[in-house]
């Protein structure tokens, strides 16, 4: 799957009726400005597969990759702080909850965390209504780059304690170096088979 990851395909953004690919998929969730779509472009090995911005709430739509005849992945709106109007952050939660609950071929859910920040609700209450659907997820930590060692151990031990996960579901990232690129392909392709 990774090996077709330079081929990768962006088939649109969708609000609403995304098209069935038959496809295995994974969808990226996380706050506004986790670093969702530079998380992408590093896993697809391009620096505009995903549109990166400095502004939160960038991404209003579910935007579509197709990695060849293997895999799809699913770049989620964020959740949490974003400068829009409240109507449109309503909007985008029942798009994602919409997506969450009825794609048929949704085999992994990758929820981005900010490692430098403390544990936040929303990517609690994220957690926690995945766990209750029995969606398989993944953590994320990113911009782990920017931690010491120290605040590395202690970030990534909050996380794990905080929304109560196995050393398996969560993966230190760096967008930038490229660090936990390797196991992050590892997990989704274990989920994906």
């Amino acid at each position: 799957m990774r090996k077709q990851a330079g081929g990768a395909r962006f088939l649109g953004s969708f609000a609403q009726d995304l098209p069935e690919l038959g496809l295995p998929e994974v969808a990226f969730a996380g706050r506004s400005n986790v670093g969702k779509s530079s998380c992408l472009n590093r896993l697809l090995g391009s620096k505009k597969a995903a549109r990166v911005s400095g502004t939160p709430g960038r991404t209003q739509r579910i935007n579509l990759f197709q990695l060849g005849n293997a895999l799809a992945f699913a770049d989620l709106p964020g959740y949490g702080f974003a400068k829009v109007p409240e109507e449109i952050q309503a909007e985008w939660k029942g798009m994602i909850e919409g997506y969450l609950g009825e794609r048929a071929d949704l085999r992994l859910v990758v929820v981005l965390v900010d490692a430098r920040r403390t544990p936040q609700e929303s990517d609690g209450v994220m957690v926690y209504g995945l766990r209750q659907a029995k969606l398989p997820l993944l953590v994320v930590a990113t911009k782990i780059d920017k931690l010491t060692r120290n605040e590395r151990f202690k970030a990534l031990g909050a996380i794990r304690r905080d929304f109560g996960l196995k050393e398996e579901e969560l993966v230190p990232f760096s967008s930038l170096t490229g660090e936990g690129k390797d196991l992050l392909w590892d997990r989704i392709e274990a989920a994906c088979r």
